[in-house]
């Protein structure tokens, strides 16, 4: 096969479907960003559980005064001293599950209330024996809190078992959701894509079909003939796979980087490093090559007609 002919066959395809090329090259750089920026935020997630899922506490709380007038797991009264010890005792027991234990005081607990919540109206009303005593307890798997809650929760002197990963489950929830939701919007534009370089192809073998049959005349191999119109779609995805590689390096710069500079303004936010990034190039770039020419291919064996 001489590459000449192919190559200019090539450009002679994209130069007649133009305004269809340039369509392919949109879509498949919109859907493979799309794609890249799904997996990009899987990996987020994925960083930003390891990061919080490892600081995550479970805290049990302790009765106080004014937890046994309103509060109807306290209604035996204030947790007691051997009730404080008994339970720190039941937790050291618990050295497969249990990382560390530490002991919170209320005078400790009202200190760091107004440290974060100084300026709230409420903090001015309270007093430090209206704080609760309590045990923050690290967990070796942050999924063994059922563990804790079975065994502490309603045990005379505490007034509730807390998991903070709770909390955190509804952000990482929150965050899935978006995810799937760029997925899904990934795959309309993927059929999108598809559906244009299905008809990109049909008409530049349409218009091309006597200079096909004369090939096939004189001798010319299916594949020979082929080539050219799979080449064009290749061609035309693997620029939109460029523009989507380049549109994920740009957004990692502008929005973590640079612009916004979310890693400056979110400093508790682990963000994902370039590495993230550019390990997923390779994949998209095959995509865009892959992709459209398979797509080609099989349109071509139903519609190219010589």
């Amino acid at each position: 096969m001489r590459a000449q002919f192919v190559l200019s066959e090539i450009g002679v395809g994209l130069r007649r479907n133009l305004t269809m090329t340039f369509a392919v090259v949109v879509s498949v750089a919109l859907s493979l960003a799309l794609f890249g920026g799904s997996l990009l935020m899987s990996d987020q997630v994925s960083t930003m559980k390891g990061y919080w899922y490892d600081k995550v506490n479970v805290s049990v709380f302790l009765c106080n005064k004014s937890d046994a007038e309103s509060d109807p797991n306290c209604a035996k009264g204030a947790v007691t001293g051997d009730q404080k010890k008994q339970i720190l005792a039941d937790l050291e027991k618990m050295n497969s599950v249990v990382q560390n234990v530490t002991y919170e005081s209320a005078d400790e607990a009202y200190k760091h209330y107004k440290e974060q919540f100084g300026d709230s109206p409420l903090a001015s009303s309270l007093t430090p024996d209206q704080m609760q005593e309590s045990y923050r307890i690290k967990l070796k798997d942050p999924e063994k809190y059922q563990v804790i809650a079975t065994a502490f929760d309603g045990r005379d002197g505490v007034q509730s078992v807390q998991d903070q990963k709770g909390i955190l489950d509804n952000l990482f929830g929150l965050l899935n959701g978006m995810n799937w939701a760029a997925r899904a919007v990934m795959a309309l534009m993927l059929v999108v894509a598809l559906m244009l370089i299905v008809n990109t192809v049909r008409v530049s073998a349409f218009s091309r079909r006597r200079e096909t049959g004369i090939m096939r005349l004189v001798g010319a191999s299916g594949f020979y003939i082929q080539a050219p119109f799979i080449m064009e779609a290749a061609v035309a995805g693997l620029i939109g796979g460029g523009v989507a590689c380049a549109f994920l390096l740009v957004a990692r710069y502008f929005i973590i980087d640079h612009g916004l500079a979310l890693s400056e303004k979110l400093n508790l936010i682990n963000f994902i490093g370039w590495d993230a990034v550019l390990t997923k190039l390779p994949l998209i770039l095959a995509t865009s090559l892959l992709m459209p020419a398979l797509a080609a291919f099989f349109a071509l064996r139903k519609y190219l007609k010589v």
